[in-house]
């Protein structure tokens, strides 16, 4: 929903969207492929408005961890 808020306020298509989801996923799409840990990664809306980070979960780990 946040990604979509996004869109409409910067008047932007499907490009743009992709553009947005893009932003998010950029410091994690290249940490995560050379980490073993890393078992899943949550991207909420705290993520897309850039007010907490994206959480990993770990392997062996009951919680979620920040990167």
């Amino acid at each position: 929903e946040a990604i979509a808020t996004l869109a409409l306020e910067r008047r932007i298509g499907a490009r743009g969207l992709r553009s947005i989801l893009e932003e998010v996923l950029l410091e994690v799409m290249y940490e995560i492929p050379g980490r073993d840990d890393v078992i899943s990664c949550v991207i909420n809306e705290d993520v897309v408005l850039k007010t907490e980070p994206p959480k990993l979960i770990l392997r062996g780990e009951s919680g979620l961890a920040a990167s």
